[in-house]
């Protein structure tokens, strides 16, 4: 009798950040990362320069938890869902831990878009979601063989998740997505008048 089993699976951590302690407060992270947006000159130049829609705070700030206390407070609590994540991936750290690197604000308005990329030299990437109006953009995450399926069909529309060649994921204010950093993934068109706020952040081998 044939077999059929999947290999080399794809794994995506979804869950909400109040899994573990101590809680965020939303309001206060919404709040701070909007006044941060409004006082990062050097950030705003970046964007302007750049050509990226709304805000980012990559390029310009690196050092948040020290700035707000929220931010410090959100690091301790990320640092258990990657914990977590890194548990059901099996990998083995060798005593080493896996530690954040980079931590930073996205403020997308409506018509933004964030395009397909992925984050080198980090192990896991991920996002918490601190504003997600109704109409805000999904996570859209792309089959990392996408470039290597030559002459294959396209899929059903009604294929099973974990054989499309593109997964959108709609999270809620208050959860929390994690997957491997080799990931190619992109925000499309925010469709929603409100902005769009999210923390984003990587984190490597230790």
């Amino acid at each position: 009798m044939a077999q059929i089993k999947s290999l080399f699976v794809t794994r995506l951590y979804h869950a909400a950040l109040s899994e573990f302690s101590p809680s965020i407060d939303q309001d206060e992270l919404e709040a701070s990362c909007l006044s941060l947006a409004e006082d990062d000159e050097a950030g705003q130049i970046w964007c302007e320069e750049n050509a990226y829609p709304g805000y980012t705070s990559y390029a310009s700030l690196t050092d948040l938890p020290w700035r707000f206390p929220i931010f410090a407070d959100l690091v301790k609590v990320l640092d258990q869902h990657v914990a977590a994540f890194a548990k059901d991936l099996e990998f083995d750290l060798d005593d080493r831990k896996l530690v954040l690197e980079d931590l930073w604000i996205n403020i997308l308005p409506e018509g933004g878009t964030h395009s397909s990329h992925l984050h080198p030299h980090s192990v896991i990437s991920g996002t918490t979601y601190v504003a997600m109006p109704e109409g805000a953009s999904a996570l859209k995450l792309e089959d990392p063989r996408s470039g290597r399926l030559m002459a294959a069909p396209p899929r059903r529309k009604d294929a099973r998740e974990d054989l499309r060649t593109f997964v959108y994921v709609k999270p809620k204010v208050g959860d929390i997505l994690l997957w491997e950093s080799w990931l190619r993934h992109e925000v499309p068109l925010n469709m929603a008048e409100e902005e769009r706020i999210s923390v984003s952040f990587n984190y490597r081998w230790g």
